[in-house]
């Protein structure tokens, strides 16, 4: 009889899930150097942001001003806006897939489910995980130094005794406002979403026999069904699942969602005037999205009270979130909601960003977990805030980054917590990321050298803060063709350049104005025949030119004529007595000229190290 077979991966860093939080942990990881095995359970990347499951990516940024999460976050956004503009979902798919893919040092592990593990034998340490991949039929072990648990539903915590808890805490424990009386195992639940397109024609709807039959408004439960008229739905409260086990019970729940989900759309097409004659299910999810349902116990339990204190520091602050408290009561669709469809949800919006430590993403007693993603280190309450994915994006690469400087360094997460947050908190901002509370240094050589611009001031590109934040700008306004100078004393060797342009983090979506529509992420909702594309941040730095001088000449060092990323990083290798940046065009030039009688380019920070 032949076995199966059987393949045998080392790597520094092992993450397993490959959604949004396991991607950016990927990525980041591998861009720091280690050398990454990416475990993935399903075909596509991206988790409840891929094609299977369709949910837009929200933030902080989503809720608050400027708030939008930059770093890969922010580089794959773009990447999308960029080469996606109708927002195709094979496209989308396809980005995710390249970005991990052809990263180099990651090893991608796609269709196979993480199923057993070995460990150290004292039993604190993981040292392989063992997965099957339904496509090849093959059981792959990867063995690693760390292991991220990115899977959402924390797969490695059954199975290597790491502590998590499910559900709802009491108020007694963290003295949260929110919390109940006495506590209790129920979660929020799961959603199928919903695509609808609208036609030029009217189109009918005949629903299977086994779906639920929803004849009046009262059936629905008060949900905002009128709201598929604007083109910013996608049916979230079809929802089940907290009130049962959100895990064993999945495929259960599964088959409840679809009756529910197709018994929605015929209420809508054929039973009252709700708008929808001309529009046409184009597309239902058989993959629920999952909100909740393990979180691990890390170093520090991250709490609403957290969340709700914007100002409070944490020296160990690696991430942020901004998104409301957004709690889903676990009884969903069959719980009433009030008038404006709102019921069944427990919200508190927050005006500020909260900081998110370090010791919130790695166990609390299995020395080499990780996690990023739903399953932080943090009360349901506070997980009602951080669960959204843009949150989970920066956490991922908090995560990402810090795994590899630990392994790098030989270090065990909670060590290198201890000794080396500095360094991993350089690393972050250097990288684009956002930390509340802390400022970005400047580079040795930037800071020596004399700048200069032809226009106006532009002292704050050395300011460290590299987006609008709390009533200030902290950009340069500088015009097309003035140049940005660098002057050094003496010829001086510069090996690159870093650049951060403005992509426009405040942009969103204003519903009937096309050309306002700047997206932060997919945003992948049912809209018109008559309204397909989308924009792109017209303020956005297009084409620019490096120039160094030497003996009194001024020759090009690097252009860059189809720009669209916010960070720009590049080598140069040069010797040179001065350095200038041009700024050429931005994707709005000429609408800028008509309105400022010159084109304008928003700078954040222009350094060379």
């Amino acid at each position: 009889m032949e076995e199966l077979r059987k393949k045998i991966h080392e790597a520094d860093i092992c993450v397993v899930g490959g959604g949004i939080g396991g991607m950016l942990t990927a990525i980041s990881a591998a861009r720091h150097g280690a050398k990454v095995a990416l475990m993935h359970d399903r075909p596509v990347l991206g988790g409840n942001a891929s094609s299977e499951i369709r949910m837009w990516i929200c933030g902080a940024g989503s809720r608050v001003r400027n708030l939008q999460e930059t770093g890969i976050m922010e580089e794959i956004a773009l990447d999308n806006m960029y080469r996606n503009p109708t927002r195709n979902w094979s496209m989308w798919d396809t980005l995710l897939y390249e970005k991990v893919r052809f990263e180099k040092n990651i090893d991608l592990i796609l269709n196979c489910s993480c199923s057993s593990l070995t460990m150290s034998d004292d039993g604190k340490r993981i040292e392989s995980v063992t997965g099957f991949q339904l496509t090849t039929y093959t059981w792959h072990t990867v063995m690693a130094k760390i292991f991220c648990d990115c899977s959402g539903d924390s797969i490695l915590a059954p199975l290597s005794g790491a502590e998590y808890r499910v559900g709802r805490e009491a108020k007694s424990e963290d003295n949260e406002e929110f919390g109940l009386d006495k506590p209790d195992n129920h979660t929020m639940g799961m959603s199928v979403l919903i695509m609808a397109r609208e036609t030029d024609h009217r189109t009918e709807f005949t629903a299977p026999d086994w779906a639920y039959k929803f004849e009046t408004d009262d059936d629905m439960h008060n949900k905002p069904h009128e709201c598929l008229l604007k083109p910013n739905t996608n049916f979230y409260w079809i929802e089940l699942g907290g009130m049962q086990d959100s895990i064993h019970d999945t495929e259960e729940i599964r088959d409840e969602l679809l009756k529910i989900a197709l018994g929605v759309w015929d209420h809508m097409k054929n039973h009252g005037d709700h708008g929808a004659d001309n529009w046409e299910l184009e597309w239902l999810g058989f993959l629920p999205g999952k909100r909740e349902s393990r979180r691990y116990i890390g170093d520090y339990v991250l709490t609403q009270n957290d969340v709700e204190d914007g100002g409070k520091h944490f020296d160990d602050t690696v991430a942020y979130g901004g998104w409301q408290i957004d709690n889903h009561l676990p009884a969903g669709f069959f719980m009433e909601s009030g008038a404006n469809g709102g019921g069944h949800l427990q919200k508190r919006r927050l005006s500020e960003p909260y900081a998110i430590p370090f010791r919130c993403l790695y166990s609390h007693n299995i020395d080499n977990l990780m996690f990023a993603g739903r399953n932080i280190s943090a009360s349901h309450i506070a997980f009602a805030s951080s669960r959204v994915m843009g949150t989970i994006g920066v956490m991922g690469q908090a995560a990402g980054t810090g795994a590899a400087m630990a392994a790098e360094r030989g270090m065990l997460p909670r060590e290198f917590c201890e000794k080396c947050i500095g360094e991993l908190q350089d690393a972050l901002m250097e990288d684009d990321c956002f930390l509340p509370g802390f400022r970005r240094k400047n580079y040795d050589l930037t800071s020596k050298a004399v700048l200069e611009c032809d226009y106006g001031d532009c002292s704050s590109l050395r300011s460290g803060l590299d987006r609008r934040i709390w009533g200030n700008d902290n950009g340069y306004f500088g015009k097309i063709d003035k140049a940005i100078t660098y002057k050094f004393s003496e010829k001086t060797h510069i090996e690159g350049f870093r650049l951060i342009v403005d992509s426009d983090l405040d942009r969103e979506q204003i519903d009937g104005n096309p050309d306002l529509l700047y997206i932060p992420m997919p945003l992948f909702k049912g809209r018109g025949y008559n309204n397909t594309s989308f924009g792109f941040p017209r303020c956005m730095l297009k084409k620019f030119r490096i120039e160094a001088l030497n003996d009194g000449e001024w020759s090009v060092v690097y252009r860059n004529d189809k720009n669209h990323q916010r960070m720009v990083k590049e080598k140069l290798c040069i010797d040179a007595e001065a350095v200038r940046l041009i700024p050429e065009a931005t994707y709005g030039s000429d609408e800028l000229i008509n309105t400022y009688g010159s084109a304008v380019a928003h700078i954040f920070s222009f350094d060379l190290f």
